[in-house]
């Protein structure tokens, strides 16, 4: 047997074989007992005494040899202990016989989804923001899943529906964490950026996000022995108290937005037209007549509805 080890799993390498031999031995063992059987039956009361204990001996082995078999399939594994001591992981893919006396608790190592509902939490800001996510987790080590955390089953029936337990439970467990890692998470980062540009907010930096969460879940987790492969943010609005008033917001913050693109290129627009009156001599202007200009072509171009054309009378000089 290996040393039990405290700190995580190890391969079990002891007490198992190929189960179609295991099989054929067994078949024969049973042949043989029945035929030790017929033989003690025909012998003459004198020779029955060794002749049953042989029996015996024959029927309880072919019972033990009968108890052993196991099958597994990919990313399957069974946790092996031998009268309550960790003896390893066993993970081989297929048909075998296990060593009977030994207890068996079979896991999944298959990936698995957990679609969080959306929670409400506070933002850096203190806003409540909605939010939820998607984590993909699966077992990877054994020994913490098994023995460090409460998967007490003891009510369950078949393995199938022992196995099935335990790994609701594991998602329990996963789903908990997920919650509390996403509250931090939440705290610590606002929803958009109001002020700074460059600010890392939930709404506008996903991937920076995700590998937070993800980080912060596997610390939480590194207890267990399981892990999640990803985790990301797959629901984000504003609480429903809030949501109207913070809508008006980025509306406002749209619309400034493009005022400022619409200034900014109606300012470029006048100071093209001036240089180009100017360079081609098509009109002198003064100073009161170019701000004149100025003030009417903006009004023009920044306005969001027509402007209405005036005649002026005056000579233009």
């Amino acid at each position: 047997m290996e040393k039990n080890n405290p700190c995580g799993e190890f391969e079990f390498r002891s007490g198992s074989l190929n189960g179609f031999l295991m099989i054929a031995i067994d078949i024969c063992l049973w042949a043989l007992t029945v035929f030790v059987l017929i033989v003690a039956v025909a012998q003459s009361p004198g020779s029955l005494d060794w002749l049953f204990g042989v029996f015996a001996v024959l029927l309880v082995a072919s019972i033990v040899f009968s108890c052993g078999f196991t099958m597994l399939e990919p990313n399957e594994a069974k946790v092996m202990t031998f009268f309550g001591k960790y003896v390893g992981t066993f993970r081989k893919t297929g048909f075998y016989w296990l060593n009977p006396f030994m207890g068996s608790k079979n896991v999944s190592l298959r990936v698995r989804n957990l679609n969080a509902e959306p929670i409400k939490v506070n933002d850096k800001m203190g806003n409540p923001v909605l939010i939820g996510l998607v984590v993909v987790w699966r077992l990877k080590d054994t020994y913490k899943a098994i023995f460090d955390i409460d998967t007490d089953i003891s009510s369950s029936g078949t393995v199938g529906a022992a196995a099935s337990v335990r790994m609701n439970k594991f998602e329990r467990f996963v789903a908990i964490q997920s919650d509390s890692a996403l509250r931090e998470v939440a705290g610590m980062y606002s929803y958009d950026n109001a002020n700074d540009l460059n600010e890392v907010t939930l709404r506008e930096s996903s991937a920076e996000i995700n590998e937070v969460l993800t980080a912060k879940l596997n610390e939480r987790l590194d207890i267990s022995g399981l892990e999640v492969m990803e985790a990301r943010i797959n629901y984000l609005a504003y609480a429903p108290e809030i949501a109207a008033v913070m809508l008006r917001r980025q509306q406002a913050a749209a619309i400034i937005t493009a005022r400022e693109k619409i200034v900014e290129g109606a300012v470029s627009m006048v100071r093209m037209a001036l240089d180009k009156l100017s360079d081609e001599n098509v009109v002198r202007l003064d100073e009161d007549r170019k701000a004149q200009m100025v003030s009417n072509l903006l009004v023009v171009l920044c306005a969001d509805e027509p402007a209405q054309p005036v005649i002026n009378s005056s000579s233009v000089n």
